[in-house]
């Protein structure tokens, strides 16, 4: 026998009430005395019944309290970033007292469409990989927030990505008496390049206007290696498509092969410079002595390494709760949230 399949019409006519009424029971309890609510709400639940449809609600209402978190990777990848979880912290802190919650959106997905219309926005938390998806959020008429990159005409909450890899850079230049004579640098960079591939980067393979974070950093890097009159080889930067001990160690290990051998390892975050670190040791390079190295993010497990490393810190948390605030605000402001270089014993 198939089970009756109850409405708030269809349950109103069974107990003997109004629509309002059974209504007023699950959404407006001020409404009702106790006791009435209770009496209904008992019913309900006996015939199996348990409150107006919330799908249908949100469609007449045209809000869903629901926001995508788009993520620059898959989601699998993403969840195990300590920057990324840090962040996720962040939004969640925000959003889910409000009643609000989060729909994780792989970077790799072809195309927005596909949760548009049930969502009430997106917060974009760096720039998805593919490139489809940014151009979709830029004409998209709902709520947009982006993390770390910015999109025209909407709210953005960054660093100084810039500024912040020429200070971290300029520490570990300013270890040397004479660096112009001194420094030999390499850059083990992250995503500099759409491509899964670990790989050196030419100047000719860069785009000539990016705004992603990690051509941010490396033009930071590059203006600390100009001022302190610094030469950088055309073959001494690499790329790492992903930010993972796996890779950075594979990285790392053709940056130090190269003669004359890297005496400074620029690393786009921290993982890359933790694996960089384990890799020169396990060859027996002595970190800081004959290997400076420098990472970005401050992560926990930076700090606690031997040697630390030195990084900058930029509050990823933090960063979560503006984005939200943002989004529940409705606000099209950019914010430039502060950092700081942390120095370890790794220059």
């Amino acid at each position: 026998m198939t089970e009756k399949k109850w409405t708030l019409k269809s349950i109103a006519a069974h107990l003997g009430v109004s629509n309002a009424t059974v209504s007023n029971a699950f959404n407006r309890p001020d409404q009702l005395s106790a006791k009435k609510r209770e009496e209904i709400l008992a019913a309900c639940k006996a015939l199996g019944y348990f409150g107006p449809n919330k799908a249908a609600r949100s469609l007449r209402k045209g809000t869903f309290n629901i926001v995508a978190l788009v993520l620059p990777d898959s989601v699998e990848y993403m969840v195990s970033d300590p920057v990324a979880s840090s962040f996720m912290r962040g939004v969640a802190k925000v959003l889910e007292p409000q009643g609000i919650n989060l729909l994780l959106f792989s970077g790799n997905t072809d195309s927005v469409n596909n949760v548009l219309d049930f969502v009430d926005g997106f917060i974009c938390y760096g720039r998805p990989r593919n490139p489809k998806l940014i151009e979709q959020l830029a004409t998209v008429t709902k709520q947009v927030v982006t993390v770390d990159f910015e999109l025209e005409g909407q709210a953005s909450v960054n660093i100084n990505n810039h500024q912040a890899a020429y200070e971290v850079a300029k520490a570990a230049l300013t270890r040397f008496e004479a660096p112009s004579k001194q420094a030999g640098v390499a850059i083990l960079g992250l995503r500099l390049l759409d491509t899964e591939l670990i790989c050196r980067v030419y100047e000719r393979h860069l785009p000539e206007l990016s705004t992603s974070i990690a051509h941010q950093r490396l033009t930071g890097y590059r203006q600390a290696l100009h001022d302190h009159q610094v030469g950088l080889p055309d073959d001494r930067i690499w790329n790492i498509p992903e930010s993972s001990e796996r890779y950075a160690r594979i990285a790392a290990k053709e940056a130090l092969a190269v003669q004359p051998r890297p005496n400074v390892l620029l690393c786009m975050s921290d993982l890359i410079a933790l694996a960089a670190a384990r890799e020169a040791l396990s060859q027996g390079i002595r970190v800081p002595q004959e290997l400076k190295i420098v990472g970005f993010d401050g992560i926990d497990e930076a700090q606690l390494f031997q040697p630390a490393i030195t990084t900058i810190h930029q509050n990823s948390e933090n960063k979560g709760e503006q984005a939200a605030t943002l989004f529940i605000g409705k606000e099209k402001q950019q914010i430039r949230l502060p950092f700081e270089l942390r120095a370890g014993q790794s220059i």
